[in-house]
């Protein structure tokens, strides 16, 4: 207390009326308010000390590591991963991000300077991240160091009144049994060793030998596990978005996919990725069978199976492996995963410029559009001289007209191919740079020189049929169909990790919440007429609603080892000892 409250302790009672003197003015509700009024300026002039700087730190260690902050970081990183799904995000796609601030130029702009379009390595995503690990650490440092020294130490003493125990009871060893008190707590302590108990003898209390016991150490560490685990899950999710990487690349039949940064469609890095990490494997799609149902009336030609053969290579120099893709059995290759998809038809085409030359020649991947397999198709010609050709329309693998004149796909077989476009020429825009879907055609700059609006009609073409273009254009030549698979290669290092990490904690939960911790203390004393006292007590540590048959069992197991009786009378010994009191008398 400091001097300003001594003072003002001994200004406030020097003026408190001393017993059998009398002032003028003052009676005795006035010297009954004398005390309050001390204790109100003794209040007024205490002051609390500072912390200072270290101890806000430590104020601030304490917070952070709080169980509780782990909770509410563990939520506010949920919440903050939301962004990701309603935004488009630059790693996955950054046209769609662009073109996105474009579309939305009063908050677009707004948006990408709070990094929601950055979530997942934004500052603050990351900040909540580090917060939480660090919360999980100081949490489970200290905890996992306290059970330590737990489980190494002993039993707590043995309590003098058993009796205020949740579960206690008596039993009374007849004295012709020849079972003295010493003997009766080993009995007890050997009992108790093999329920699994860490059991303490103590005999430095002379004639009333006791023993301490304690289980379920593995509740808490069942709670370290799972709290451990989840570190090590952070972890390896850190890991897998540092390190990882994925990507898609559409095959064709013959066509093979090298692992390299060129070979991908789209490819998707880690933060800390690098190109050293591909390993240079490659894979060929030799042959592609689906399989279509042909005897449910209400699915019939849905499709029912996929099936891929490829040949891989782990490098370059390896020797060629038959390995068979097929949907959620992915191929692994250079500790990557290869899944199946989607797939398609691929219509080869032959396109001649206006000067004769072939201008490109090969497979057109059709995107899927509908049922049975109707598919949309573009070609893009940029090498076509003297004008650059494109073509848009769709691909029907099983062709059927209406009477209007409505072409559609009546079976997702290859029962009656067809292939219809309509053709343009002029600038492509493929040279300013600018990046451009594949699979559409921009006409805003070119001109219509086939569809079903001009003189010319649209170009329909069967496979081996060859089409002139209007002009002098060209021409182009439908030689065949091939099909296509669609595959997603992803690389996670801490995908395994992650796993095992998950299960861990999974079970850690499961210890921690079915395994009770409990303490039984059993003590032991002979009564004057020879008899054998037995008091026990237990305890659990927080809420175990098996408490009482846990008592009911370690009672059934003792009266067994001494052959006693279910109607061997017992007795209620005295707060002091287990012979305190010579007359029996039954539990409350």
């Amino acid at each position: 207390m400091s001097e300003r409250v001594k003072s003002t302790e001994k200004s406030a009672a020097g003026d408190v009326p001393q017993p059998g003197s009398s002032q003028p003015g003052q009676d005795g509700a006035e010297q009954k308010s004398a005390p309050k009024d001390t204790l109100k300026a003794a209040k007024a002039g205490a002051a609390l000390p500072s912390l200072g700087f270290l101890g806000m730190l430590r104020w601030a260690w304490t917070q952070l590591t709080s169980m509780r902050t782990a909770l509410f970081l563990l939520l506010l990183l949920a919440v903050a991963a939301v962004p990701g799904s309603l935004f488009p995000q630059r790693p996955a796609n950054p046209s769609v991000v662009t073109q996105y601030i474009k579309d939305h130029p009063d908050y677009g702009k707004l948006l990408d300077s709070l990094q929601l379009y950055d979530v997942y390595s934004s500052a603050w995503f990351s900040a909540i991240y580090i917060l939480l690990f660090i919360s999980l650490i100081g949490c489970v440092v200290p905890r996992a160091i306290a059970h330590y020294k737990a489980m190494r130490s002993q039993p707590p003493r043995t309590p003098k009144r058993l009796s205020r125990l949740p579960e206690y009871g008596t039993l009374v060893v007849p004295a012709d049994a020849g079972i003295p008190a010493s003997d009766a707590i080993e009995d007890a302590a050997a009992l108790l060793k093999k329920r699994g108990y860490r059991v303490e003898v103590r005999h430095d209390d002379g004639a009333r030998p006791s023993l301490g016991a304690e289980r379920g150490f593995l509740k808490e560490v069942g709670n370290l596990v799972f709290h451990t685990s989840l570190i090590g899950v952070l972890v390896s999710v850190a890991i897998g978005g540092l390190f990882g990487y994925s990507g898609q690349r559409i095959l064709v039949e013959g066509d093979t996919f090298v692992n390299t940064l060129v070979g991908y469609d789209q490819f998707n890095p880690g933060t800390n990725f690098q190109s050293s990490q591909l390993q240079p494997y490659s894979i060929q799609l030799d042959k592609f069978q689906a399989t279509f149902d042909r005897e449910s009336q209400g699915k019939f030609g849905q499709p029912i199976d996929f099936t891929a053969d490829v040949t891989t290579r782990e490098n370059p120099g390896a020797p060629a492996k038959k390995e068979v893709l097929k949907v959620n059995d992915p191929v692994t290759l250079g500790g990557t995963s290869i899944y199946l998809t989607g797939n398609g038809y691929a219509p080869v085409v032959t396109v001649r410029d206006g000067n004769g030359n072939i201008a490109m020649q090969g497979p057109v991947v059709a995107k899927l559009q509908g049922d049975n397999y109707y598919s949309s198709v573009v070609i893009k010609v940029p090498d076509a001289k003297p004008d650059q050709l494109g073509f848009a329309g769709f691909f029907l693998p099983t062709a059927f007209v209406t009477e209007e004149g409505i072409s559609f796909s009546g079976d997702p077989e290859l029962i009656n191919p067809q292939l219809s476009l309509n053709s343009y020429y002029g600038d492509l825009g493929l040279n300013k740079g600018a990046p451009q879907n594949v699979f559409e055609l921009d006409v805003k700059d070119l001109k219509e020189l086939n569809s079903r609006n001009l003189e010319a009609g649209g170009i329909t073409l069967a496979p081996g049929n060859t089409y002139t273009l209007p002009e002098g254009k060209g021409s182009i030549t439908f030689d065949g169909v091939k099909k296509y698979v669609g595959v997603d290669i992803h690389h996670n290092p801490g995908q395994l990790s992650a796993l095992i990490f998950a299960l861990l904690a999974v079970a850690g939960l499961i210890v921690s919440l079915y395994v009770n911790r409990r303490r039984v203390w059993v003590r032991t004393g002979t009564h004057e007429d020879g008899r054998t006292m037995v008091e026990y007590g237990l305890l659990a540590r927080g809420e175990d609603h098996r408490l009482a048959g846990e008592a009911a069992a370690l009672r059934g197991l003792l009266s067994r080892r001494w052959n006693l009786s279910d109607d061997t009378p017992e007795t209620a010994p005295s707060n002091s000892s287990p012979a305190g009191s010579p007359e029996p008398k039954k539990d409350q």
